[in-house]
């Protein structure tokens, strides 16, 4: 059967009601392709979203701000750059905001499969996506009370790492809706128009940074980090605009399962039973392995967002300018990367991207761990390199689950994929936080991450490929 208001696609009642799989959600919507309107739209969220990633999260605001000096007590910030107890008390900065995202993951792995799930039941997937984007919102606004003072600096890490939570609770609700706009031939290609969206957006966010310094920040003073919370608030600003396009535009995924309505806490049962059943079932199967085996890749992806740029800054001496121009050359590198290798997804599937790609990031980041004292020209080689093949894993990580979530359940699957990579999220984090405690040099975090890598591309090898047409 099919619904006008769901663009002409089949809802997957009759599959729900019998709680048998009986179609790949994708395949609901057969070879209708969606509007040029309702992809761009979509895609446009990534856009929206990505300087939370790029600009505070990765390049400028933890990088060059919270992880500083500006947030040390004042008698060892005096300290010269080179003293042994300055950049101890740095690196236990970088430390902190490694053990925020720990508890961030922690969050993500509890809420994030049952609001998926829940947001199925209901067939209210935009309604959580504008939860979480909103909250999202809130959160970067809220960084504007981040003073450069000690007392202040765990409000930094708490905002940041509330904002990776929502953030994360909102994307489950994107890539859901990617289902209900993309069919198995094309899914490849708009999975990586929307990370390509993504870092494009975050290297226009960059260079507006870099005009905004480059013109000594239109004469504001940078008393008070003023800059940096004017810049964290512009970030919200730009979310806003760019957000709504995805809530005009782009249709739920499914109309809902009614009979999978339940309680909070219920909520949590019929998820156990869920898990069991995608491994019981033969056509979900591939499903289950996948979501394990990503689990611990992904995270490590994610380490090289969250800590690439404290590296370029603590290890390879970055000042604010030249990280600021290496963050525009690695998002726009990714963003074609990502682009170009959603075409390739749809020609060769999504397993072999995922693989070569983790193998390129495990040879580059190696190098750059290993040469470190070669200085700059080693992060810019390496860094870059890791920067092309990391667009292209993610999109086709995304690619993959889509081709394999059953109808009527895009948000509960999303929900378990973000869980399952928060599930594992203490590895890269706590590799990180761990070898810079151990040894108090942060040069050593590269080599936790690097390690969470390889061990995720070792477990994808087995795993059974994704169908593609």
């Amino acid at each position: 059967m099919s619904d006008p208001d769901n663009n002409g696609v089949p809802t997957p009642e009759a599959t729900a009601n019998s709680g048998a799989v009986g179609v790949i959600g994708l395949e609901l919507r057969g070879e209708n392709p969606a509007s040029k309107k309702q992809i761009y739209s979509w895609a446009l969220w990534d856009w929206a979203t990505q300087p939370f990633n790029t600009v505070i999260l990765t390049f400028i605001f933890t990088a060059l701000y919270l992880t500083t000096s500006q947030f040390l007590p004042a008698e060892i910030a005096a300290l010269d750059k080179e003293d042994a107890i300055r950049k101890a008390a740095e690196a236990d900065l970088a430390s902190g905001l490694g053990l925020g995202s720990t508890i961030a993951a922690f969050a993500i792995l509890l809420l994030a499969p049952v609001l998926g799930q829940r947001a199925d039941a209901a067939g209210r997937q935009k309604l959580w996506l504008g939860i979480g984007t909103g909250a999202l919102i809130f959160c970067m606004l809220g960084l504007w009370f981040v003073e450069p003072t000690p007392t202040l600096f765990w409000l930094g890490v708490v905002l940041i790492s509330a904002g990776s939570v929502f953030g994360e609770i909102a994307a489950v609700n994107s890539n859901a809706m990617l289902i209900g706009i993309a069919n198995p031939k094309t899914v490849g290609k708009v999975s990586g128009l929307g990370w390509g969206f993504g870092y494009i957006g975050g290297v226009v966010a960059l260079v507006i940074v870099i005009v905004f310094y480059a013109l000594n920040w239109f004469g504001i003073s940078d008393e008070g980090g003023l800059p940096f919370r004017l810049i964290a608030v512009g970030c919200a600003i730009w979310a806003i605009i760019f957000s709504i396009p995805i809530f005009l535009n782009v249709p739920e995924p499914s109309l809902g399962r009614p009979e999978r309505k339940v309680g909070f806490f219920r909520s949590y049962v019929l998820l156990v039973k869920d898990v069991i059943g995608l491994y019981r079932s033969p056509e979900t199967r591939p499903t289950f392995w996948f979501l394990l085996s990503s689990a611990v890749f992904r995270d490590g992806l994610g380490g090289i967002f969250a800590f690439g740029a404290i590296i370029a800054g603590q290890v390879f001496g970055f000042e604010f300018l030249e990280l600021a121009i290496f963050g525009i050359a690695a998002n726009l590198i990714a963003g074609v990367s990502t682009i170009l290798a959603g075409r390739l997804d749809d020609r060769f599937g999504p397993k072999k991207i995922i693989l070569f790609a983790l193998a390129a990031m495990v040879v580059a980041g190696l190098a750059v761990f290993f040469l470190v004292d070669a200085g700059t020209i080693v992060f810019w080689i390496g860094g870059l390199l890791l920067c092309a093949f990391v667009g292209p894993a993610q999109a086709a990580s995304r690619s993959f689950l889509a081709r394999v979530t059953p109808a009527g359940r895009e948000g509960e699957i999303f929900g378990l994929y973000a869980t399952t990579g928060r599930a594992a999220s203490w590895m890269a984090s706590g590799a990180w936080t761990l070898l810079i405690v151990l040894t108090h040099d942060t040069a050593y975090g590269i080599l936790g991450i690097i390690l969470v890598l390889l061990a995720g591309l070792l477990l994808l090898l087995p795993v059974k490929a994704a169908p593609t047409r």
